[in-house]
């Protein structure tokens, strides 16, 4: 499903128990100097992720002070964090001129203890190539090397390296409990051009061999993916970034099922295999 951007007025762009993506939840909070926001989302962890600008972040006792602190866009600096345990009133200040705020959650009960995560604490991987049109890089906020603080949670960072290519690929899916061959996993994204008028395509193919769908992605989409293939690409040109979150059913680790008809392409992708482990 394919929301295009909106004037979303704080209020939840993917809320609780989304009838495409129930596992997910996902909020852009903007702010300017001074103002505050305050939510608690029962039933979901969250992961506060500044886009822009940065906020002290209040939760349960903790102050953590100016989180985030990119400039004029998300290529400019390093992602920061802060975890919000479920069920868990949190309260945001932001402290530069501005703030854009992105909220990412997944559905888990059980109340876990807040942390930040500085720019220093990201686990970052690289791979593809400019020759295979795959090259990307990935900043993990909530990854592996987080696992035993966190739920059911996975936030990332995802950005094109270069200008034009595809990320996704070979396509995979992980709608469906099925260890060790798969995991359920509801993923939400959002998506950033540089410069903003660039846009791309999202793929959607729910079956292997059938024609799927595909979504015309701008500056600000938002993607909900519940079940299929999914590859996404960006115009020759232009760069590209998305936000990404995944909610497990059962478990936090990612297992993905590549298409069996591009499966063999994982052989001629430089250091995807890295990738995958890095979401487990």
């Amino acid at each position: 499903m394919h929301i295009p951007p909106y004037d979303n007025q704080n209020k939840p762009i993917v809320d609780v128990d989304d009838p495409c993506v129930p596992l997910t939840y996902f909020n852009i909070v903007k702010l300017k100097a001074g103002q505050a926001f305050e939510y608690r989302v029962p039933g979901y962890e969250t992961c506060i992720v500044p886009a822009t600008g940065a906020v002290n972040v209040m939760v349960r006792g903790e102050d953590y002070k100016n989180v985030g602190g990119r400039g004029t866009d998300v290529w400019d600096g390093e992602p920061e964090g802060v975890y919000v345990p479920s069920n868990t009133t949190v309260h945001m200040v932001c402290t530069s001129d501005a703030a854009e705020i992105f909220v990412a959650g997944a559905q888990y009960d059980e109340v876990l203890e807040p942390f930040v995560v500085r720019s220093g604490d990201l686990d970052l991987v690289q791979y593809g190539s400019d020759d295979t049109k795959t090259h990307r890089k990935i900043k993990h906020i909530l990854g592996q090397k987080h696992h035993g603080r966190v739920g059911r949670l996975l936030v990332s960072e995802l950005f094109t390296v270069g200008q034009g290519g595809w990320s996704g690929f070979p396509s995979h899916k992980h709608d469906t409990d099925r260890l060790p061959e798969e995991t359920r996993h509801d993923e939400t994204y959002n998506f950033r051009f540089r410069p903003k008028h660039g846009s791309g395509v999202q793929m959607l193919q729910r079956e292997d061999g059938k024609p799927g769908d595909a979504y015309h992605i701008v500056d600000g989409s938002t993607i909900c993916l519940d079940k299929g293939y999914h590859p996404c690409a960006v115009l020759p040109g232009y760069e590209m970034y998305y936000f990404t979150i995944l909610g497990g059913l059962s478990q936090r680790s990612l297992v993905q099922y590549f298409q069996p008809t591009h499966a063999n392409q994982i052989e001629t992708i430089p250091g995807i295999k890295d990738m995958i482990a890095k979401f487990k």
